[in-house]
């Protein structure tokens, strides 16, 4: 018995050491057929899409991609002429200092929207031919990417010597030579293997073709295959007539897309570059005044047009940038063209060579008056979103008054710019109308506004700098109109004495005055406190944001009932409202009230004024007249209203509109 005990010991052990050497020769086996590390390909900012042949990969970029000259297209989805790390950035999956991003192609859309995300300014495109779609570089478990890329373009082939590119070859013929042709594959279809191949041109037979067959591969490029090149479908499905194998020829001009054929014209147009958007960090409505007068002259009219040229080219022109119109100026003025009529810089440069001399006297006055009538309307293409800018050239000195025309363009929220070209000698001076006319045209007389060239030779150097500030959109004081730079607080009296009646035309009146500005975080922003002996915070300045959420709240606001106490609501005002102002914003109060305070209102007047706070005062009724003339800012001629029925508030729009409009541009702003 102890025999077979221990024989039956001696099997289990020897099977254990089989079974143990067994797993560590199969661990050794294992290690040997171990998946190499997967390396990750590095791509620079300036690297689109579209030129990545792979479907799917994984990418790593570099730090430095949210610059504005990489550009993307679109939004979530982009277009494949887009930066693929720019787009990263945008999407939010990378920031600023780069990484590894997972990269998938998709089809082509019929639109992209343009956004600004992650501190990228996207653009938008009608359409284009392909798209892709990024997330985290994390590959899905069991899925392996390439560690080098397929590129398109040739030039990058060769960059890679070969290693990158996949080239789909035919066995070769005698007496042919055989180049390898890339052709990308296009989702959902089958890959189609092309050869180029050279053969000798025997006479062509009454059976035979008597066009050149060219096929147009689909992919980033389009080339032609030369006189009897020959295509080999890789299955039944893709052979135009059902063979594998078979060698054919195919109609000229067409090209092989999806198991289909569409027009070369059609491939060619989705092939094309987009067109530029325009530089979305000059977004500026732009108006030229040209010097057309007789006295500049034939030679000196072509260095003008020659510099709007190359404005036009500077600023590039387009729909989500700069827009620009020209306006010829002499005896009187007329439109070259508005800012709708030209869409990208080149079609602008094109339509200014052909402007022609006009001739007369420089009514620069005259002209300044036009533009602000006419130039800047929605008919015209005027975005209303962008600043309105118009830069007038003289030749000399106007013949005509430009001091007030200038003033009422700038109170219209038009931001003037002089160049002034050879300028009165100093035996010419007598026979300029109005002295200093460039500084007293434009807003700020600090030298931003107004550019002195002495020769007309020199004037391509001012391209850049003008430019600069045209474009320099927080340095443009102008264009901070009276529409658009403001914190509003509406102090309204809600006592007893009002009624539910005419407190409901108060509202309408302050919502009448509120449409007429352009509401935004970033714009102007509006405020409301209601008061009686007591006071309420309606809503502040950081609560509504667009002008038809104002409009809905000042309709919300319930009427309260009770006393008067005026001086309370003002400094409750300063408090709640003001304070929260932001610092480059103009402080506005506009205070209505039908009645006589029941406390102090000089003290919080007073507080009103040393904040900063420009208050106007809307008496009705049984308001006192002394009062407005405290509470309003100095001088109350301008800033107090007295209205003797609340029927007749409405009337008072415009003129509390161009009191504001007009305070605004009266001051000092070097």
């Amino acid at each position: 018995m102890g025999i077979v005990v221990l024989t039956m010991k001696a099997s289990v052990i020897e099977m254990f050491l089989v079974l143990l050497v067994t797993g560590i020769h199969s661990n050794k086996e294992m290690t040997k057929i171990k998946r190499p590390k997967f390396n990750v390909p590095q791509i620079n900012c300036d690297v689109k899409a579209g030129k990545i042949i792979n479907p799917e990969f994984v990418v790593k970029c570099p730090a430095g991609c949210q610059d504005p000259k990489y550009h993307v297209y679109g939004t979530d989805v982009y277009a494949s002429y887009s930066s693929v790390c720019a787009a990263a950035v945008h999407s939010g999956v990378l920031d600023n200092s780069g990484g590894k991003i997972l990269v998938r192609k998709v089809a082509g859309q019929s639109g992209y929207k343009g956004s600004y995300s992650n501190g990228v300014q996207s653009l938008s495109l009608p359409r284009w031919r392909e798209s892709f779609i990024i997330s985290e570089g994390k590959p899905p478990k069991g899925v392996t990417y390439p560690s080098a890329l397929t590129y398109s373009s040739p030039k990058s082939q060769a960059a890679k010597a070969g290693e990158t590119t996949k080239a789909y070859q035919n066995p070769s013929v005698p007496g042919t030579t055989a180049e390898p042709v890339t052709l990308m594959q296009v989702p959902g279809t089958t890959l189609v293997k092309a050869t180029h191949t050279t053969l000798p041109k025997p006479s062509l037979s009454a059976g035979s073709t008597t066009s050149s067959p060219r096929l147009q591969p689909v992919g980033h490029r389009s080339w032609e295959l030369d006189l009897w090149s020959t295509i080999t479908y890789t299955s039944s499905q893709n052979s135009p007539r059902g063979n594998p194998g078979e060698t054919d020829l195919w109609k000229p001009g067409s090209v092989l897309l999806d198991a289909g054929f569409v027009p070369k014209e059609e491939l060619s147009t989705q092939s094309l570059e987009p067109i530029s958007q325009g530089d979305p960090n000059c977004k500026v409505d732009l108006s030229f005044l040209m010097d057309g007068s007789a006295s500049i002259g034939k030679r000196r009219f072509r260095i003008q047009k020659q510099f709007l040229a190359d404005i036009a080219q500077a600023l590039d022109i387009g729909p989500a940038g700069p827009l620009m119109g020209v306006v010829q100026y002499s005896d009187n003025p007329a439109t070259q063209f508005n800012l709708k009529t030209h869409m990208n810089s080149q079609d602008l440069k094109a339509a200014v060579e052909k402007i022609t001399q006009r001739g007369g006297l420089s009514n620069v006055g005259r002209a300044i008056s036009f533009v602000t009538k006419n130039f800047f309307s929605k008919a015209n293409g005027n975005r209303g979103s962008a600043p309105n800018v118009a830069v007038v050239m003289v030749d000399g000195w106007p013949t005509d008054k430009v001091e007030e025309a200038s003033r009422i363009a700038r109170e219209s929220g038009i931001n003037i710019f002089f160049i002034t070209i050879e300028g009165a000698v100093e035996n010419e001076k007598q026979y300029v109308m109005e002295p200093n006319f460039a500084n007293k045209a434009v807003c700020r007389t600090n030298g931003f506004y107004s550019l002195s060239v002495q020769s007309w030779f020199s004037l391509h150097k001012t391209v850049q700098p003008l430019v600069k500030r045209v474009c320099d959109t927080e340095r443009l004081a102008c264009s901070k109109t009276c529409f658009n730079s403001a914190d509003i607080g509406f102090v309204i009296d809600g006592s007893s004495s009002v009624g539910t009646g005419n407190f409901r035309t108060v509202l309408q009146f302050v919502a009448n005055l509120s449409k007429e500005f352009e509401i935004s975080d970033t714009d102007t922003r509006i405020g409301a406190v209601q008061y009686t002996y007591e006071q309420r915070l309606e809503f502040g300045f950081d609560m509504y944001s667009t002008k038809s959420d104002i409009l809905n709240a000042i309709k919300r606001v319930g009427y309260w009932s009770g006393g008067t106490s005026t001086g309370a609501a003002i400094s409750y005002a300063l408090e709640q409202l003001f304070k929260k102002s932001k610092p480059n914003k103009r402080k506005l109060m506009i205070l209505i009230t039908d009645g006589r305070s029941y406390d102090d209102i000089r003290i919080p007047a007073m507080a009103a004024y040393h904040k900063g706070v420009i208050t106007y005062a809307i008496g009705i009724a049984w308001a006192a007249q002394d009062e407005l003339d405290i509470i309003a800012s100095y001088p109350a001629k301008d800033h107090a209203f007295f209205v003797d029925e609340f029927d007749n508030l409405y009337k008072f729009v415009p003129k509390v509109i161009q009191n504001i409009c007009t305070e605004f541009n009266s001051q000092p702003r070097n």
